[in-house]
């Protein structure tokens, strides 16, 4: 996992104070809010969760572009460059993250019973 630390410092210093968290996984580090996963950072930039509605919007950013998953792209999902997250840009994207995510609610936990 070779994503950027001092990145992953500033967004985790701007989301902390809303109750989300950092968990490595997807080859990078996932913020989580309830559970629901905001963005993750990875070696090349952002994955950003904005939901279906928000695609267009995102798009229209520089820097970002669809996720691709299984040769189409994810629905509700940007890939942002790394190098166009300076300044105000990553708090653009990190608010945004924020406005979709914040409305779903919290993922219910798989338990296992033990017999």
């Amino acid at each position: 996992m070779a994503y950027n630390e001092v990145l992953a410092d500033r967004i985790t210093t701007r989301l902390a104070p809303r109750g989300v968290t950092a968990k490595k996984m997807f080859a990078g580090l996932t913020f989580l809010w309830q559970d629901n996963a905001l963005l993750n950072l990875y070696d090349e930039g952002l994955m950003v969760r904005v939901g279906p509605d928000g695609m267009d919007r995102a798009l229209a950013r520089r820097g970002a572009k669809p996720l691709p998953s299984r040769g189409k792209p994810a629905n509700g999902w940007v890939l942002v460059a790394e190098k166009s997250l300076h300044g105000d840009a990553l708090d653009y994207w990190l608010d945004s993250a924020w406005a979709f995510v914040a409305e779903l609610p919290p993922k219910k936990r798989k338990t296992t019973a033990k017999k």
